[in-house]
């Protein structure tokens, strides 16, 4: 596991300073590498402030934690082999008990993480999946579902063990992932640390071209593509089919053309979609299929609460469903 920034992993995803009773939840599926992540996390000094910390691990894996660790970083641990003996009330027996200043959750991969729960007197601080790529395939072709459930809430997921897998596979799960979870933070690692996933030699259409057609999938790898490297499609058009939409709260003379996606069943689709400015008056009705062609900015707009891709129309008009209306990223 690669060392992070100064201030650690648990600054990625999120700037927050650590608050009493926060939870910091690590998921992934047995031997991953969450036992190694969350070691190297104790061990460091922005982690080991006073109090205790209360160590929850839901399934032992290859590596364990070593007493002489846990007793220098003040750290109890509690292991639990049923997922149903993992209760809010067993968590609070486990307050009571060590008074801990955090807690620490090493989830079981193969439990529904639907059914997880916290007491009222602890807060989900932050959410980590660690993805052993080695496996990923394998698992996101049998246990979809599971792995979904793990990646939605997750602010930082992280591949480890990348070696031997080339770079055009591992945009392929960063998409798979991107799909189901699209604000989190990814990183790739291998034995040399962190990798580099940001080529635009690897997208399947060309950035420099204007304008840039996207047919099927390749709105759906733009629309991820654009909200985490919005610089290479500022100033420039795209043209796509979309699917009308219109939120009651967006201004006037802006609506949604998007895709419906499928991240990981049929019962589970998002739209995908930026705010446009209308090219003119006209006003379509929503599920409308249209032809946009439009320039693309970032900036701030008031629905996003934050700056974001913006496209200017620069002509729509109707047109007929295509025959591949759901961009399929479980396919």
């Amino acid at each position: 596991m690669q060392a992070g920034s100064d201030m650690g992993f648990f600054s990625r995803g999120k700037e927050k300073k650590m608050v009493q009773k926060s939870v910091y939840v690590i998921n992934g599926f047995l031997d991953s590498g969450k036992s190694s992540f969350f070691s190297y996390t104790i061990a460091q000094p922005y982690f080991q402030t006073s109090g205790t910390t209360l160590l929850i691990v839901c399934e032992e894996g290859e590596v364990e934690y070593g007493e002489k660790l846990l007793k220098q970083t003040n750290t109890k641990m509690e292991v639990f082999e049923n997922e149903e003996d993992l209760t809010p009330s067993a968590m609070m027996a486990l307050e009571a008990k060590y008074r801990p200043e955090r807690i620490l959750i090493e989830y079981n991969g193969m439990w529904d993480f639907r059914k997880f729960r916290l007491p009222k007197a602890w807060r989900l601080e932050q959410q980590i999946t660690v993805i052993d790529a080695s496996t990923f395939s394998m698992y996101f072709t049998n246990m979809r579902s599971l792995l979904a459930e793990q990646l939605r809430g997750s602010e930082l997921i992280m591949f480890n063990r990348c070696d031997d897998i080339d770079e055009k596979t591992l945009l392929t799960y960063k998409r798979n992932v991107k799909a189901i979870n699209q604000q989190a933070e990814l990183i790739f690692e291998d034995e040399n640390g962190e990798i580099d996933m940001t080529t635009e030699e690897d997208l399947p259409f060309d950035v420099h071209k204007e304008p840039i057609v996207l047919e099927g999938i390749n709105y759906g790898i733009w629309y991820l593509d654009a909200m985490e490297h919005p610089d290479r499609y500022v100033g420039k058009e795209i043209e796509y089919t979309g699917m009308v939409m219109h939120p009651d709260s967006f201004p006037k003379g802006f609506f949604v053309p998007g895709r419906m996606a499928m991240t990981c069943c049929a019962n589970d689709m998002t739209f995908l979609g930026y705010a446009c400015k209308d090219a003119d008056d006209t006003v379509y009705p929503e599920r409308t299929w249209v032809r946009v062609r439009a320039r693309v900015a970032y900036e701030m707009f008031s629905e996003y609460e934050k700056e974001g891709i913006v496209l200017y129309a620069k002509s729509v008009t109707k047109t007929s469903q295509p025959e591949d209306p759901v961009v399929n990223f479980a396919g």
